[in-house]
């Protein structure tokens, strides 16, 4: 749009005899202290003065309005300076300081802000009038300005509109989808934020609507809350449940059948291979090795608190499932190496002393600890297993070399508890099927919002519906250093 500015000398009037300005408007140009549109070839007299009633809504001009009025076919070239007075006039002026001082925001970023922007980190607006109002002046700037948004390769569903879009069009991953009567409906497991690939996701994040039991509840899909509360909670649960079976493995081994009486069971692999004597030391070395990794991947993860909670939560059920086990089914011991008897710990303080001392040693016979009767099922394929899935799931898939080593430790260190005739072939069996598909399942709930939110989650897994109400979809595979220093860790991770 080209606007052409001629100034013109008047004959005096009784009123003033200051040149005038006259600008020339080939097409519609909107004003933003009163939003007045002047229509194709007329002039807009407007006299040159310091008087403040002789402006077009009785406010005074300054030269920081003309600028305005002459960039406002361009608001995506817009200055922090103009885009501080556009929010003056539109009665924001308390924001002026966060927004376009602190985060430097210009024309080209107000056409892209989104209500998840105004709600989320670092902006963090909690006034939710302010939000809904400042919302609405954004979307109506937007819709005045589509043409820019399509040259800067913004949507409605890329910006404002993520979610809130007043039209007949509602968009998800980027597929249009319609809605009736005002109810969106966004399914999770269209969320394609896995694995790094942002594709088909807007900037600020998609605002879906979750209809469940006539109850309306909107979360913002590009944004994952990591309620570290709830992350506390889930370690409490499974330092008890740890504590719990350590105590269920000292009953357990006052229980554990006489070898003279109870000879160890048939067994395909047991009685096909012999006994590597320092093969279970391995196995716990691959898992030493794989928490190692998994810690590592902790670390960098941007939603390290979610991932911490889902593997406190499901290692905390799969070692509850075997306290179960173990004490209802007491197996003889699997090999006469083993020098198990039943044992006798006397009172119940000296049964508290024998399981917090299998406690604090991990259960590992690498920090001294030596357990008899517990075989149904094993713990140590169950934690192997756990942290190889959680490696593979929380990293890209292009991380190919990771997944091989994770992957082969897992396979070998199943193995070696085998060859060391620790465990019976159907303990590592059991162990290792519970554990994955435990894993699967839960994470499919997790990544589909239609059970996540259903009535049947609540009631059959209500720890599950506690813990993944608010998680929004998959959890994107997103790193990040978390510590200030070193400045090149933060530059090369992010």
């Amino acid at each position: 749009m080209s606007v052409c500015l001629k100034r013109q000398a008047l004959h005096e009037t009784a009123s003033s005899s200051l040149p005038v300005l006259f600008i020339m408007v080939p097409s519609c140009l909107v004003l933003p202290s009163c939003q007045k549109h002047v229509g194709c070839g007329e002039v807009l007299r407007v006299e040159s003065q310091t008087d403040s009633t002789s402006t077009p809504c009785g406010s005074s001009v300054t030269p920081d309005f003309w600028d305005m009025a002459l960039s406002e076919d361009r608001v995506s070239s817009w200055s922090c300076k103009q885009v501080a007075q556009w929010l003056q006039e539109e009665g924001f002026g308390e924001y002026v300081e966060l927004l376009c001082t602190q985060h430097r925001l210009d024309g080209l970023s107000l056409l892209a802000l989104t209500e998840a922007d105004l709600r989320g980190p670092p902006l963090g607006l909690t006034v939710l009038g302010d939000i809904k109002r400042l919302t609405i002046s954004l979307r109506r700037l937007q819709r005045q300005n589509q043409a820019q948004l399509e040259e800067l390769g913004l949507r409605p569903t890329d910006s404002l509109h993520a979610g809130l879009s007043l039209g007949n069009e509602w968009s998800c991953d980027g597929a249009d989808r319609r809605y009736n009567g005002g109810e969106r409906a966004c399914n999770g497991t269209e969320l394609r934020l896995r694995n790094g690939d942002r594709s088909g996701y807007s900037s600020g994040g998609t605002l879906c609507h979750t209809h469940s039991n006539g109850r309306c509840r909107q979360h913002l899909a590009g944004r994952l809350d990591p309620e570290v509360w709830k992350t506390v909670i889930s370690s409490f649960y499974v330092f008890f449940v740890f504590g719990f079976t350590s105590f269920v493995m000292v009953i357990v081994h006052e229980r554990v059948p006489d070898t003279r009486t109870y000879p160890p069971l048939p067994d395909i692999f047991l009685d096909s291979v012999p006994r590597i004597p320092w093969a279970f030391a391995m196995a716990e070395a691959c898992g030493v090795i794989l928490c190692y990794m998994f810690l590592l991947i902790l670390l960098l993860h941007k939603h390290r608190s979610i991932l911490f909670r889902r593997l406190c939560s499901l290692m905390g059920t799969v070692f509850l499932l075997r306290c179960c086990t173990m004490f209802v089914t007491s197996l003889s011991v699997p090999g006469q190496h083993l020098k198990c008897a039943s044992k006798t710990y006397g009172d119940t303080f000296g049964k508290i002393q024998r399981a917090l001392a299998i406690w604090s040693g991990f259960g590992m016979t690498l920090t001294g600890v030596q357990t008899c009767g517990d075989y149904m099922f094993s713990g140590h394929t169950v934690v192997i297993t756990m942290l190889n899935f959680f490696v593979t799931e929380y990293t890209p898939r292009t991380w190919n070399l990771i997944h091989t080593i994770s992957w082969v430790l897992n396979l070998f260190g199943i193995f070696f508890i085998l060859a060391a005739h620790e465990h019976y072939s159907i303990d590592v069996f059991i162990a290792f099927y519970i554990t994955t598909r435990l894993f699967l399942y839960y994470h499919t709930l997790a990544n589909t919002r239609a059970y996540q939110h259903s009535r049947r989650a609540r009631i059959w897994f209500p720890m599950f519906s506690f813990f993944e109400c608010n998680v929004n979809g998959p959890v994107p595979n997103q790193y990040h250093w978390p510590f200030n220093k070193p400045a090149f860790m933060k530059t090369l991770i992010g």
